[in-house]
């Protein structure tokens, strides 16, 4: 894929590994817009980088999508890459029956449903231009979970078998479909407040340097740090990990 030139499309923009490719992305040339739900996220982005396009949406919600399309395709109707990055991670205990799972927002309308719906919405769009591209925002613990992330967890395994099968479907398109592959970014919101930081993480800037690195080389598993490895692990190597990070 060129670097440059594209009209990109970030959801969950405004802050993580979203505004990280968004600031790599702007400073290569593209036209770059981030919608998330925070205006004042998305003011503070723009602050930092005052090229950038915001639009605050709930791509969770039907309407919220719809919304966004529409704009999109009046206002940039040469839209040729789609980053699907929000997300949000819970933790949830089952021994608590229904309590955790209905006691806050649902992380398979978001990180998965989002995702999908996003990715059929704007197929019309993108598949008008020459060269274009999806980029869905998986997770290492799509391979290996961390159990008190249950939910979290089993839509990144999703999203990665869904990346595959839509990477096959439009294998004779225009359409190139990545999947970003991050271990745990300590400076992320996903749970409202960064991570600590440890020796298996890596910063939102250091993740971001490798989508644009494996985007150039239509490399279409992007990893970085630890996740790369479980990409080729055998099913017992992953039963070690797995062990070793719930343990």
């Amino acid at each position: 894929m060129m670097l440059g030139g594209n009209t990109v499309l970030i959801t969950g923009g405004a802050t993580g590994i979203g505004f990280a490719i968004a600031e790599r992305f702007a400073k290569l040339g593209n036209t770059v817009i981030i919608c998330g739900r925070r205006q004042e996220k998305l003011d503070e982005a723009r602050k930092k980088i005052p090229e950038l396009n915001i639009k605050k949406c709930d791509i969770a919600s039907e309407s919220g999508r719809k919304e966004l399309y529409d704009w999109i395709s009046k206002d940039f109707p040469g839209l040729s890459v789609l980053v699907n990055n929000a997300g949000i991670q819970r933790s949830i205990d089952f021994r608590k029956g229904m309590g955790d799972l209905l006691n806050n927002e649902d992380e398979i309308e978001i990180n998965l449903k989002s995702q999908v719906y996003m990715s059929a919405l704007f197929m019309p769009l993108l598949m008008k231009q020459k060269e274009s591209a999806i980029i869905n925002v998986g997770s290492g613990l799509g391979f290996v979970p961390l159990a008190i992330f249950p939910i979290y967890c089993a839509t990144k395994a999703a999203i990665h078998s869904f990346t595959m099968s839509l990477r096959h479907q439009l294998r004779d398109t225009s359409v190139k479909v990545f999947e970003v592959i991050p271990p745990t970014v300590h400076d992320t919101e996903l749970k409202g407040k960064p991570f600590p930081k440890t020796d298996y993480s890596i910063t939102a800037a250091e993740m971001a340097d490798a989508v644009v690195k494996g985007f150039e080389a239509d490399r279409y598993e992007i990893s970085a740090g630890p996740s790369g490895g479980w990409l080729t692990a055998s099913k017992s190597d992953l039963d070690k990990a797995f062990h070793e990070i719930n343990h």
